[in-house]
């Protein structure tokens, strides 16, 4: 008797799926006998810290979460934002006959599953309910057909996490001790970073070099339309049958790569065009080729980043963000998949649309079939496309924003896909003619018809190259013959310089991991973020541009864990987990080979891996952690700039410095954050050390006789005095010396003596009020103010903490004081609405810099945004992975000392408060911010 029929006898199911989203549609496809409740992501994990481990563990073990002695045996905790949720899920499952387990049908989602079995600990039958798509068929269709609990997978995935842990919890320390505190590393992430930093490399090293052609614009003779255009416009390819050079001829060094090409220089350039001035040009000959171009394959979830960040700007998170919401709501398919089978239902869905919108004309007589190109494709899942056995079209979902935008993409590629080709002509002219010098010249133009746009009626793909053609753009060129005389209107000179390779951006960087098999497509959104809150890359525009600190990690990496970072080891990494998966190997044996060295070739630590960067010595992850004596920190975070400037990584950001410390001539300047490491010229360098730094003596402090100087902070310029020597500087009778910041105004090569024993005469007494309470003018950190008592008011401008009176600051305390921080200022920025929150995004101006929020979730703007370049799709993004990391932790503080006999009743009533809210918050939930963030903690935390 299948579980659906039971439900007419009442008995009761609980089913358990991962988002409250998802068990929000569910429920109303499965009526009454069913109790549909979410998980909200893991439920359990390996530990975050020693205190969650239990305390039979000790050694190692706390540290690691895992025992390695004992065939890599994880510790897993109930995570402590899990605990009521958990409780709640036991109390469910009391009361029902059934579970039913309905997380994502992939290995993570199998992985959820068989930890919400192992701690609920079911009584009653047990079945795992899988689908791709919610729609009512779809539900209905996987409470009839359950199937059994996957151990494969499960093992598969539990060999990655644990692969994950001790790969970043060995390594991350080697960084904190040698680069700087609070840096991670990670076997996908790190590789992802090292991509990011050679390519930048590549830029640094790039020398550009300069080269001329010449472009023709030949006439006919007659006039011409829109289909037989009466000029051509054709680029010199030859002189005296030797083809001219272009960009693709040179290399990085700025030198031709070959001699059998002829590189003009402008003389020469310019010489050539006089000379063909009056030159008879004639066409020499024809060549027309048939056009054909396929559609694209439907969107599996690589693709659907790359093109998303191509035609709507949207960053991979900001992409899986709102495709999860289209895919809980019922809209698309499972949007974590590696395939581009598209199933008989959703064809014909396809093909009818198809007909009914674009005609019979361009439906071709067979159905498309796509097969699946990425290996090792993780579970048979169907593309990413609309959902249901009739594809609602955008118009007829009611979607709004950015939701709507992504459907809309979806639904034209999974169209497109089912339509016929595009089809026309390809056509070359070839253009010559002898110059007056007697050279021979040969000019070319090529061109493109389409007479059938087939697929591209629908859809056509874009590019990461802005300058890129795409596939629907066409050239027409006159309806020329062999022989055919023409004239030269125009000749004109055109200089180029090659350029250096782009950088990486969201969408070519997931294109590249992918292509070198490294990490799986449902984990890239997660590691871009990584590398992006890690501070290791930061954006300009779309670009990725890595910060000087990545280039100290990977430099590390790379020379002391060299085949941590190998591409190919770390794509052999990726097969051997999949062989897992698939039950043809083994994961305790996998492990050692990897985390000992022990074993037999052909595993991580074995022969086959010899090559890759860790000399002959092939020891396993633990050998290359413990010999840390080898790497000196000052020379992984060194890098010469040239004329004896060194760009040096320090724990406090990046400098420039040339010389010693201590010795004569030394000169040091940091270096802006925002500043990408390939414009960082020797030039920039100088200019940077010939800037004001260190101290600016201003003179003695005539009442103190302490010397005043000028300095360069962390927090910026300020002032202070230099106490003198044996001054105590600890202990009770300890001397503070004055320090004051400048104002906004001054500048530390312009600040005067005078200037500073001002600012350290603050705060200013002004005076008291009528019932003799102090009031003072100070200096903080948000700005001046004046404080009488506990209570603070703002000043608006800092010459007013010398200027005010008495009378003008009682005139401000006569005034209410606003809640809060100051009247709200209007947003700098407007972006749109979030298609999360689906609430409008403006950007504020904070304590801490300008921040993006929609109301209920703030984000700052990190190093390489700015107000005035940062699109509503970056907003999205920021925001999107704040929400992803939770709520801010916070500190315990101490309670505050009681003030007054009146404030007593207050602190009770508030305390009795703040007891019953507890106890509340205890029974609820979790908080909706961590509910986006759960679904893919673990996946996220070292890849």
């Amino acid at each position: 008797m299948s579980p659906t029929s039971e439900t007419a006898h009442g008995g009761r199911r609980l089913v358990i799926v991962e988002s409250p989203a998802k068990a929000k549609t569910i429920k109303g496809y499965l009526g009454p006998g069913y109790v549909v409740e979410a998980s909200v992501g893991h439920i359990r994990d390996l530990p975050s810290g020693a205190a969650e481990v239990p305390e039979k563990y000790t050694g190692e073990v706390r540290r690691l979460g895992v025992d390695v002695e004992h065939d890599f045996q994880p510790i897993y905790v109930v995570n402590a934002d899990k605990k009521a949720q958990v409780r709640k899920l036991k109390e469910l499952l009391a009361e029902s006959d059934e579970l039913f387990l309905a997380t994502d049908e992939d290995r993570e989602g199998e992985a959820i599953a068989w930890h919400l079995q192992e701690v609920l600990k079911p009584k009653v039958p047990v079945h795992r309910m899988v689908f791709h798509e919610i729609t009512k068929d779809a539900i209905r269709e996987a409470v009839a057909n359950p199937r059994e609990l996957n151990q494969r997978m499960v093992d598969a995935q539990e060999t990655r996490r644990i692969l994950d842990r001790l790969y970043g919890y060995e390594v991350s320390p080697v960084l904190w001790k040698k680069v700087m505190p609070k840096l991670s590393a990670g076997r996908v992430q790190s590789v992802a970073t090292r991509l990011v930093v050679e390519r930048e490399r590549e830029r640094i090293a790039f020398r550009s070099a300069e080269y001329w052609d010449l472009t023709g614009t030949f006439g006919t003779g007659r006039s011409g339309d829109a289909s037989d255009p009466s000029q051509l416009v054709a680029r010199l390819a030859t002189v005296d049958g030797k083809r001219v050079a272009q960009g693709r001829d040179f290399g990085a060094d700025g030198r031709l790569k070959t001699d059998s090409v002829l590189h003009l220089d402008e003389g020469n350039a310019r010489a050539l065009a006089a000379a063909l001035a009056e030159t008879s040009f004639a066409v020499r000959s024809v060549e027309s080729k048939p056009y054909r171009r396929s559609p694209y394959a439907p969107f599996r979830t690589t693709t659907l980043q790359q093109e998303a960040s191509r035609k709507l700007g949207f960053g991979a998170k900001a992409t899986m963000q709102v495709a999860q919401k289209l895919y809980e709501n019922g809209f698309i398919t499972y949007m974590r998949t590696d395939s581009t089978i598209l199933s008989d239902t959703a064809v014909s869905a396809a093909r009818a649309q198809v007909t009914q919108l674009y005609g019979a004309d361009y439906l071709p007589e067979k159905p498309r079939v796509y097969a699946g190109k990425v290996k090792n494709a993780q579970e048979a899942h169907e593309a990413i496309r609309p959902s249901g056995d009739r594809f609602r079209t955008p118009a007829e979902t009611g979607l709004t924003g950015d939701q709507f935008k992504l459907y809309e993409l979806i639904w034209k590629r999974t169209v497109a896909s089912q339509m016929k080709d595009a089809t026309g002509n390809s056509v070359t002219v070839k253009i010559g003619g002898t110059a007056a010098d007697g050279r021979d010249a040969e000019f070319s133009a090529s061109g493109k018809t389409i007479t059938f746009h087939g697929f591209m009626k629908a859809y056509v793909e874009g590019a990461d190259d802005p300058n890129a053609e795409l596939d629907d753009r066409e050239r027409r060129l006159p309806q020329v013959a062999q022989g055919d005389p023409l004239t030269a209107d125009e000749i004109t000179v055109d200089g180029h310089a090659t350029k250096p390779p782009a950088r990486y951006t969201e969408a070519s960087l997931v294109k590249e991991l992918e292509e070198r098999e490294i990490g799986r497509p449902s984990t890239y959104a997660s590691i871009i973020g990584t590398i992006l809150d890690r501070g290791y890359v930061f954006k300009k525009g779309t670009a990725l541009v890595p910060s000087f600190l990545s280039f100290a990690v990977v430099n590390l990496l790379e020379k002391h864990f060299g085949r941590l970072v190998d591409y190919d080891f770390t794509a052999r990494m990726e097969d051997d987990l999949d062989r897992i998966a698939r039950g043809e190997a083994q994961s305790v044996p996998w492990l050692k080979r990897f985390y000992f060295g022990e074993g037999e070739s052909g595993g991580p630590g074995g022969a086959a891996d010899a090559g890759n960067g860790d000399g002959d010595h092939l020891g396993g992850l633990k050998e290359l952690v413990t010999d840390l004596g080898a790497i000196d920190a000052r020379e992984i975070s060194s890098f010469p700039v040239g004329n004896g400037v060194v760009l040096r990584v320090g724990r406090y950001g990046p400098y420039v410095e040339r010389g010693e410390k201590e010795q004569e001539g030394h000169q040091r300047a940091d270096v802006p954050e925002d500043l990408a490491p390939d414009e960082l010229t020797v030039e920039l360098a100088e200019e940077l050390l010939a800037k004001p730094s260190g101290d600016f003596e201003l003179g003695t402090d005539p009442v103190s006789g302490h010397q005043i100087v000028a300095k360069d902070g962390r927090y910026g310029p300020y002032v202070t005095e230099i106490l003198p020597e044996g001054t105590p500087k600890t202990g009770k009778n300890a001397v503070k010396p004055r320090t004051a910041s400048l104002f906004k105004s001054m500048a530390l090569d312009t600040v005067t003596l005078e200037d500073a024993l001002r600012l350290m005469s603050l705060p200013r007494v002004v005076g008291t009020d009528a019932e003799g309470v102090e009031i003072t003018a100070q200096n903080g950190r948000y700005g001046p103010y004046l404080k009488k008592g506990t209570d603070s008011r703002s000043l608006t401008e800092e010459d007013q903490l010398f200027t005010i009176t008495l009378d003008e600051a009682l005139a401000i305390y006569a005034q209410p004081k606003q809640r809060g921080r100051a009247a709200a200022k209007p947003p700098l920025k407007e972006l749109g609405t979030d298609p999360v929150s689906e609430k409008p995004v403006v950007v504020k101006d904070g304590r801490f810099g300008p921040y993006v929020t929609d109301g209920e979730t703030n984000a700052t703007l990190r190093t390489g945004d700015s107000v005035e370049t940062i699109t509503p799709e970056r907003g999205y993004e920021l925001l999107a992975e704040k929400r992803a990391k939770g709520p801010a932790k916070k500190t315990a503080k101490k309670a505050p000392a009681k003030k007054t006999a009146a404030k007593k009743t207050a602190t009770k009533t508030a305390a009795k408060k703040t007891t019953a809210a507890k106890k509340t918050a205890a029974k609820k939930t979790t908080t909706t911010a961590k509910k986006t963030a759960a679904r893919k903690t673990a996946a996220a935390e070292q890849e």
